[in-house]
């Protein structure tokens, strides 16, 4: 596996962006996996929406790009990459969120490079490779 996709990229995908959409079309599907932190921030933020016609397509737009990506799962490797992360950024007084931190966990632990628009926030976790696909 290459790329592990954050959940601003799945959001993308959703949307339809172009550059996203053609950066992942020109992709080995076996080269991209969605970790299950973004599964868990998406199925949230669709959730919390009223029931409306918004809410049900945006369920389906996500049920079919799931449906296509394979998963990064949560592993061992995983849970020792999120505690590493979490340490070296508190030991540096910088905070980041847990869901950040076990998304970036699953790239690192497959040697992968996440692919996000966070940029702010990634950038400083220490070895983890990152590529914006949004800006084409």
């Amino acid at each position: 596996m290459t790329y592990v996709l954050d959940t601003n990229a799945v959001s993308a995908l959703m949307k339809g962006a172009p550059a996203v959409v053609d950066r992942l079309t020109a992709t080995a599907p076996a080269e991209v996996a969605i970790p299950q932190p973004v599964l868990a921030e998406i199925a949230f933020g669709i959730e919390r929406l009223p029931r409306s016609k918004r809410r049900t397509s945006l369920q389906s737009r996500f049920d079919l790009v799931s449906a296509e990506l394979p998963r990064a799962e949560w592993t061992d490797a995983v849970s020792q990459a999120f505690g590493r992360i979490k340490a070296t950024m508190e030991r540096r007084g910088t905070r980041i969120e847990d869901f950040d931190a076990a998304i970036a966990a699953h790239a690192l632990s497959l040697e992968a490079t996440l692919v996000t628009a966070n940029l702010d926030h990634m950038i400083r976790v220490p070895g983890l490779r990152i590529e914006d696909w949004s800006q084409g």
